[in-house]
């Protein structure tokens, strides 16, 4: 059966549509997942003991605090390895020497590549080269570690102030799928476990496809323009929206509840009567984009 059918299938019941993201967007979990699970095993599996500090400044910045902020885990990995710790002052200061992970980050730039666990399996499989085959098994493992963390440790975390009123408001008048690159399990147990699984239609995540395709599949051909609306707190979710002509309304990092009171007190009713696009989300994404800078403190 076709993961993603349930979406395919969804018929509009309002005139209006709304994805939402969920990590770091409805639940406060991308700043634990990012420093807790992720970035340990990042300086652990990675060999940046040495360098431990500067390799936790990298991962805030590249996961957190800039325009790379909830992509994919290996595209940021690389970036903070290959790209960000090279430059950081502790780096050249204590002489060290960034290891180079070549086969992991030709794997990563092949647009041809699956990047997820599957696809490094599939990518482990079809190694001819020993070192290629070593070089992935050890990011798999750390790979496979941070999911065995993130159930361990990410549990009991609220969903961001302002969420609940919302969501009671808008599925009055509009149809709210979640549309997450989180596994479905992990997604399913948190919407539930804090009561507001009922709100939405769908609860889509990565086995369903990415974004775009969500928004695609359950939006595309059933709804008028203008009257779809995605909620994200990351430049991916702007480009998922855009993808399908959606307009985007952004959680500000940093500022989830301000964002969220904004979208229960203002933006929704702005979105309904029909004036979001133009000049009023233009500002929103202007605003955003500055809470998420191109480059790190310490190359400005």
């Amino acid at each position: 059966m076709d993961p993603a059918q349930s979406l395919k299938d969804l018929k509009p019941s309002k005139d209006f549509f709304i994805g939402i993201d969920s990590d770091g967007c409805v639940f406060d979990t991308m700043g634990i997942k990012q420093r807790e699970c992720f970035c340990p095993m990042l300086i652990g599996y990675f060999g940046l003991q040495p360098v431990a500090q500067a390799a936790r400044e990298c991962k805030d910045f590249a996961d957190l605090f800039s325009k790379t902020r909830g992509a994919n885990r290996h595209k940021t990995a690389v970036r903070i390895i290959r790209d960000l710790l090279p430059t950081h002052p502790m780096v050249k200061e204590r002489g060290f020497k960034v290891p180079v992970f070549e086969h992991y980050f030709n794997w990563v730039d092949n647009p041809q590549s699956l990047l997820s666990n599957e696809g490094l399996k599939q990518a482990i499989d079809e190694a001819t080269d020993n070192k290629e085959k070593t070089e992935l098994q050890q990011v798999l493992k750390w790979s496979l570690r941070v999911n065995e963390m993130v159930t361990e440790i990410v549990k009991d975390i609220p969903p961001f102030p302002y969420v609940q009123e919302c969501l009671e408001k808008i599925t009055k008048q509009a149809d709210v799928i979640v549309c997450s690159a989180t596994p479905n399990e992990a997604l399913i147990r948190e919407w539930q476990e804090h009561n507001i699984a009922q709100f939405p239609k769908v609860i889509a995540g990565q086995e369903m496809g990415k974004k775009a395709q969500h928004l695609d599949y359950a939006s595309t051909g059933k709804y008028t323009k203008n009257h779809v609306l995605m909620i994200g707190d990351a430049p991916g979710d702007l480009k998922a929206a855009r993808s399908v002509g959606a307009l985007f309304f952004p959680v500000n990092p940093g500022a989830e509840a301000a964002s969220w009171k904004r979208f229960h007190d203002e933006a929704f009713d702005t979105f309904i009567n029909g004036q979001y696009a133009g000049d009023y989300e233009a500002a929103l994404i202007s605003e955003f984009d500055d809470y998420l800078p191109e480059n790190p403190p310490w190359k400005i």
